[in-house]
């Protein structure tokens, strides 16, 4: 919850290959104050069923820039090794996942929410401010 002189953050993934949330994946929060900070780890989740991470940390007041960490490999492997269990024939040739992470950095203001949704696939992924 974002304070008057706090931000808050909240994020969810879609994975568009399937039109499904993409559950189990883990979220790492950072955030600094002003652009030569280092940046501070706070803490993280996992995405739930719906895809969404209802309990990330607070963001410490004067925090100025954020990013979201999200570990999507072991997600992407796991639904692999699903799909091959389901259709043993069409057995991938260990392409591995292309992008086995992504970091998403954005500036906030206090006072105010920032919802920032992933939306991803196996070989590309899209974010935006939500609501």
């Amino acid at each position: 919850m974002s304070t008057s002189t706090t931000a808050s953050v909240s994020t969810h993934i879609l994975d568009t290959s399937v039109g499904r949330p993409a559950e189990g994946v883990p979220v790492q929060l950072a955030a600094r104050a002003g652009r030569q900070a280092d940046w501070e780890a706070l803490g993280g989740s996992a995405t739930d069923v719906d895809g969404r991470c209802k309990d990330l940390p607070a963001l410490p007041e004067g925090t100025t820039h954020v990013r979201l960490d999200f570990a999507v490999e072991p997600y992407f492997l796991k639904k692999q090794a699903d799909a091959q269990q389901d259709a043993p024939a069409n057995r991938d040739s260990g392409a591995g996942v292309f992008f086995p992470e992504v970091a998403i950095t954005f500036a906030v203001v206090p006072g105010e929410h920032y919802h920032v949704p992933l939306l991803l696939n196996p070989f590309g992924y899209s974010v935006y401010r939500g609501s």
